[in-house]
């Protein structure tokens, strides 16, 4: 029966997510203000685009003086050569269609990959933001390069909720700048996330968002399908946001995207990311991270 609400609880979430569009009035009071090109990735079937559910992501941004551009070539040496600050939000390999099954195909190729590294190391500041299966399977290889362990899957709480809040009171924010921000109304003490996926750090990252026992990674088969045989663990000693210096370059990378947006899902236009109410420091983390990776 336990399973059996979890299944009805992500056929409900499937077709709120299915439903989503951009909230284009979510607008937060920015005072402090930024420069530098930020560029989003478009060349890797990303769900996530700043044309579409991303462009209160960018929005955001702009409002803070940023310049925010698509970024829609592979990662070549010479294409990453003028950039420096990549995010890439929920890649999909060219060849993945619904139902998602495992094992999930790599969004990038393996010279990609190594691009990426090698450019990160030279001073480039990665943004890698990689969901809920399938886009966990599908930048498993990228987080790999850095050190970062993805499992393609879902995290949940043990009563089978998908939304977590994660408090400076419950200790469960890390110690760092992307937190603590560079005065005090940069300062956060509660980020709200939705559902996504739990990861293992390598011991040079920084864990800002530290998940424990009482959430659960589950390994399903097929996207969205549970069942009493669907292989879960424990997400103790684990993040679902983590940052990092790499050599002379940054990366942050996280496991939940809308997190850092703003959608109105399903009929009654539900509010998911930035714009929830309970969510109302969230903008304010991705202002730090920028501002940590532009640095």
């Amino acid at each position: 029966m336990k399973y059996l609400h979890i299944l009805m609880l992500c056929f409900v979430i499937d077709i709120l997510y299915s439903q989503q569009v951009p909230d284009l009035e979510f607008a937060p009071e920015i005072t402090n203000k930024y420069e530098g090109v930020i560029y989003v990735d478009h060349a890797h079937n990303n769900f996530h685009r700043i044309d579409n559910r991303f462009k209160p992501f960018a929005n955001v941004l702009k409002k803070a003086g940023y310049s925010v551009k698509a970024f829609e070539n592979p990662f070549t040496e010479k294409n990453l050569k003028d950039v420096k600050v990549l995010v890439i939000s929920n890649a999909l390999s060219a060849n993945s269609k619904s139902p998602f099954v495992t094992p999930t195909e790599s969004a990038f190729t393996n010279k990609e990959i190594q691009n990426i590294k090698n450019w990160v190391a030279q001073g480039g500041a990665l943004f890698l933001i990689a969901d809920h299966m399938p886009f966990a399977g599908a930048s498993k290889k990228l987080g790999d390069a850095f050190g970062f362990t993805f499992y393609d899957s879902f995290l949940f709480d043990k009563r089978n909720r998908g939304i977590f809040d994660y408090t400076e009171e419950e200790n469960e924010l890390g110690v760092h700048e992307v937190i603590n921000g560079d005065d005090k109304s940069e300062k956060i003490t509660s980020i709200r996330t939705f559902t996504g996926q739990a990861f293992k750090i390598p011991n040079k990252a920084t864990s800002i968002l530290k998940t424990n026992e009482n959430l659960v990674v589950f390994l399903p088969d097929t996207m969205w399908r549970f069942s009493e045989k669907t292989k879960r663990f424990p997400a103790k000693n684990m993040s679902q946001g983590a940052v990092m210096k790499f050599k002379k370059g940054k990366v942050a990378v996280f496991g939940e995207a809308a997190m850092f947006t703003a959608q109105l899902a399903g009929k009654n236009k539900f509010k998911v990311g930035m714009n929830a109410p309970e969510a109302s420091q969230n903008y304010k983390l991705l202002l730090n991270i920028i501002a940590w990776l532009t640095k």
